[in-house]
């Protein structure tokens, strides 16, 4: 009963069924929680709204907790039910340092160290940490789930490419620290000073803070702005040709698993229309020996009344009695 009990719950919590309406209801209730447990702590950033609504705030905070508390506990229960984590303590230690686990965790842990250490000095970094309760509606959300699955497939090119962009920034922010460190000594004292110029420009994001003024400085700082609309549109790309090969390999997946489906089907119907010809048959096959048997039975008493005061061989009668039943059958159709 405690088995049965830990699958249906494991089967709540750990898929996202369309069919089971329990599944569903979990998936709702934990994506309602996330959503307004953040609106939440974004409205407790402003002082009106903070002071206004206080205890609602602090309400939403404690029911969300506890909810997430309990079902990260139920997860932990019931995650032996895999195969994978089979095992009652190293299988449930695998479990929790799973990476969807561990955000669980640390969505929860700043709820009770909050309450075990109110006057603690980084409390709003600690705060901050609510965020990564977005992060737990990758468990629910196909498109978290996407993101996830096309940055794991496409991590080498990204890597390579931000590799590129920060070779790019050093000899960028070095080169622009020697031609306008004289100039402007201000503005580009050191070359980490640069580097934030570096950045501002390869991004084109430009906020004028930091600029050359020489006529060299403003020539390399062009170069730099051209080179980065072309470097930081390669991740972009990497990304939406992911999300294509992606989006393209689970099309794939639900064609190939509907043909599957449909072939699994049209031999469990032609199976079926097999084994009900072969009944039909059989039926029709018993028929006709039942109605042969009664014709053939017809036809030795016939023989035996009309010719068998004369003949008293049997043989001539049986194969007269077979004459008169091949006569009835050619005739009648039957």
């Amino acid at each position: 009963m405690r088995k049965q009990l830990k699958t249906i719950i494991y089967e709540i919590l750990e898929t996202s069924d369309p069919s089971n309406f329990y599944s569903l209801a979990d998936d709702a209730i934990i994506t309602g929680l996330i959503v307004i447990n953040v609106a939440a702590f974004l409205a407790s950033t402003s002082p009106t709204l903070s002071q206004q609504h206080i205890s609602i705030l602090e309400n939403i905070e404690i029911v969300s907790s506890l909810v997430f508390t309990i079902e990260y506990v139920l997860r932990l229960w019931v995650c032996t039910v895999d195969c994978r984590y089979s095992h009652p303590l190293w299988g449930r230690l695998r479990y929790a340092l799973t990476p969807l686990s561990l955000i669980d965790l640390i969505s929860i842990v700043p709820f009770y160290f909050l309450l075990l250490f109110p006057n603690f000095n980084f409390v709003n970094l600690i705060r901050v940490l609510r965020l990564l309760r977005l992060l737990k509606m990758s468990r629910y959300s196909e498109s978290v789930r996407t993101l996830g699955a096309v940055l794991s497939a496409k991590k080498e090119e990204l890597i390579a490419t931000a590799f590129a962009v920060f070779i790019l920034l050093i000899f960028a922010s070095s080169i622009m620290y020697f031609v306008e460190h004289e100039a402007h000594p201000k503005a580009f004292g050191s070359i980490p000073d640069a580097m934030w110029w570096g950045v501002v420009t390869l991004t084109t994001v430009g906020y004028g803070d930091i600029y050359p003024i020489t006529p060299l400085g403003r020539l390399l700082g062009a170069i730099l702005a051209f080179l980065g609309i072309g470097i930081f549109a390669l991740p972009a790309g990497i990304i939406a040709a992911g999300f294509s090969e992606e989006v393209q390999r689970r099309k794939q997946q639900k064609m190939a698993a509907t043909l599957e489906q449909s072939a699994n089907y049209q031999s469990v119907k032609r199976l079926a229309e097999i084994e009900v010809g072969f009944e039909q048959n059989q039926r029709a096959i018993a028929l006709h020996i039942e109605s042969s048997s009664e014709l053939m039975k017809i036809c030795v008493q016939t023989a035996k009344q009309k010719l068998g005061s004369d003949f008293q061989n049997e043989q001539i009668l049986r194969d007269l009695a077979i004459h008169l039943y091949n006569e009835t059958v050619r005739k009648f159709e039957l």
